[in-house]
């Protein structure tokens, strides 16, 4: 198939879109670079510039005919979404709504959306089903939900085949592929850079949760098996009645806490690293996992790398191989 990968220069669509290349698909890269890597995207596939929001320019990009789309350009620091609400909902919905209108004016049949479990705020059962309740505490949250509604709206309106994938974090690293972010918020590579000496310390923000160590429970999904799920997803749009937009749900299914983090990155990395309690943050819940059931059961994924030690040490490999990142 010829495949479009919005935000393809990232973290996780590069992976895809070198998944998608090694499956023998033709691939072209649509991002803007503002947090994308054009050192990211993969040899063989071609790289277009251009933003979500420019609806000129990706329509003519999807006119180029296009079997399917990908859809991972998006906004997606939290603490960033609250103090600038109107550019996450711009950024993720109305980008959305461009690729959707120029989906349906090309003819494209099929879209897997990036999604994610923020959609679901505090859940009231772990690990969290895909009926649980909607009802994000962010802007974050709140743009992807609504670009989940209108990609289900606009399927059953015009007849496509897609499917969104909801998931909190995502580690490890495939090959020269790896997480390059600017700022970085993601505890994994934080505590690593503390191994490596780019940070003094690692703070714990609360110790009195309730669960067996007292601090947070967070999901963790290796890149490599978040990949191999949207190449499910996008397989089985074969076998998906026109106008069915599919939800899953993609976990671990237990999850790791703060402490457990850090003490597998110690023993990963043979270094230690000093951490530093403080208090609880606003807004923190005690475990956030979600339920990967239902994708178990109807499209056959499961976790090749499920172990909190191989996603770190993966991490842990291509940082050391690339200290600076993609500005090696």
């Amino acid at each position: 198939m010829k495949l479009l990968v919005t935000g393809g220069a990232g973290y996780i669509g590069s992976v895809v879109a070198l998944q998608l290349l090694k499956a023998g698909h033709e691939v072209a890269v649509l991002d803007n670079l503002s947090k994308g890597h054009e050192e990211a995207v993969p040899e063989g596939a071609e790289l277009v510039r251009a933003d979500l929001l420019d609806a000129e320019r990706l329509a003519e990009t999807l006119a180029g005919g296009y079997d399917g789309v990908l859809h991972f350009a998006a906004l997606s620091l939290v603490g960033e979404s609250v103090e600038q609400p109107e550019r996450y909902y711009r950024a993720n919905v109305v980008g959305t709504l461009n690729l959707l209108d120029a989906m349906r004016d090309a003819g494209v049949p099929r879209l897997v959306f990036s999604s994610t479990a923020a959609v679901y705020g505090e859940p009231d059962e772990v690990p969290i089903p895909e009926t649980a309740p909607t009802r994000p505490t962010n802007p974050y949250g709140g743009a992807k939900l609504a670009a989940d509604q209108l990609i289900s709206f606009h399927t059953k309106a015009h007849r496509l085949k897609t499917t969104s994938l909801r998931y909190f974090n995502v580690a490890g690293a495939s090959g020269a592929l790896g997480e390059d972010h600017e700022p970085e918020t993601h505890l994994i590579p934080l505590v690593l850079s503390a191994a490596l000496g780019e940070r003094e310390n690692i703070k714990i923000f609360g110790t009195d949760y309730p669960t067996p160590d007292g601090t947070p429970v967070r999901d963790y999904i290796h890149v490599e098996d978040l990949g191999r799920a949207h190449l499910l997803a996008l397989e089985a749009a074969d076998e998906a009645e026109t106008g069915e937009h599919r939800v899953y749900n993609l976990g671990n299914g237990s999850g790791f806490s703060v402490r457990e983090v850090i003490e597998a990155a110690c023993e990963v990395t043979g270094r230690s690293i000093q951490a530093v309690e403080a208090p609880r943050r606003t807004g923190d819940p005690a475990m956030l996992v979600a339920s990967s059931r239902k994708i178990r059961e109807e499209l056959g994924w499961k976790p090749e790398k499920p172990s909190l030690e191989a996603m770190i040490s993966d991490a842990w490999d291509w940082m050391q191989k690339y200290p600076r990142g993609y500005d090696e």
